[in-house]
């Protein structure tokens, strides 16, 4: 996905500085224009302005404030926009350390799939102080269609992690009545239709099908190769119950579908997409 944005950003434009540990990664923006860096630092360096997009918490913390991080060489005025899915604690710590170095971090996360990616219609949800939202929205507008202010540092995360909990728990929902109107003798893309144009549509349903064949241009197409991976979807939905722990906020739904989805690292769909919930489903009636 943030090649995807990069690229997005090169098309409007801008000039480009990436640094990814994916050297294929890497080559790949360098043959679409960007200039390519050594470390974190070497990015801060040269620009004010700086989008990251990283796997977890402690990627997070590790490229703005580890060894040759962004945060050793960030000019005084830049603007950080963190568009990792990470814990709202460490977007805000991270805002500490930058203001401390006159620079302004904002947590930025996204969603829309790895297809609003590619076409810049992302949203983006965005957590910073109001006077710098704006020039956060004009660099985020380049990459996506809608653009939320949603209050402090860390709101961004907060808004993100309640998404990802209920497309997780839609997307098992949309593959369980899947998988029981097939055996009940549906066909899949009639069924479909009938979800989409009745009380029971989602997105999960409508646009990213879990069924293969379904719908076109997505992973249940491709044996759920690419799109945003199980494991990942594993991990927002720990930072989830995290959050609702801290806030005794009560998510059963949201606990239960976390179970199910650590099953489902467990049993190597890992690096799956995390429509594979419908070819889970099947598996496990298998076994039985």
């Amino acid at each position: 996905m943030g090649g995807h944005m990069a690229r997005n950003l090169l098309k409007k434009g801008y000039p480009v500085v990436a640094y990814d540990i994916s050297q294929e990664s890497l080559a790949a923006l360098k043959k679409d224009g960007a200039s390519v860096a050594g470390t974190p630092a070497e990015v801060a360096q040269g620009v004010t302005k700086l989008v990251s997009m990283l796997p977890a918490s402690a990627e997070v913390q590790e490229v703005y404030a580890g060894k040759d991080g962004i945060l050793s060489t960030v000019q005084k005025g830049t603007l950080l926009l963190d568009s990792s899915t990470i814990d709202p604690s460490v977007s805000q710590a991270m805002a500490v350390q930058a203001e401390a170095r006159g620079a302004v971090f904002m947590d930025a996360p996204v969603s829309g799939g790895v297809n609003a990616a590619r076409d810049g219609i992302l949203t983006f949800m965005v957590g910073g102080p109001d006077g710098n939202f704006p020039e956060a929205k004009d660099l985020l507008a380049n990459m996506g269609k809608n653009i939320v202010h949603c209050g402090a540092v860390g709101t961004g995360q907060a808004a993100k992690i309640c998404n990802n909990m209920l497309l997780a728990i839609s997307m098992v929902g949309t593959s369980e009545a899947m998988n029981l109107g097939i055996r009940l003798g549906l066909d899949p893309k009639l069924l479909a239709s009938v979800l989409n144009t009745s009380s029971g549509r989602c997105w999960s349903s409508e646009v990213y099908n879990p069924v293969p064949g379904v719908v076109q241009g997505v992973p249940s197409g491709n044996d759920y190769q690419g799109g945003f991976g199980t494991a990942l979807m594993m991990k927002d939905l720990g930072l989830a119950q995290n959050a609702a722990g801290s806030v005794k906020a009560n998510t059963p739904l949201g606990a239960a579908v976390l179970q199910i989805y650590r099953t489902m690292v467990n049993h190597g769909f890992g690096g799956k997409d995390f429509s594979s919930a419908f070819l889970f489903l099947q598996e496990q009636e298998k076994s039985k």
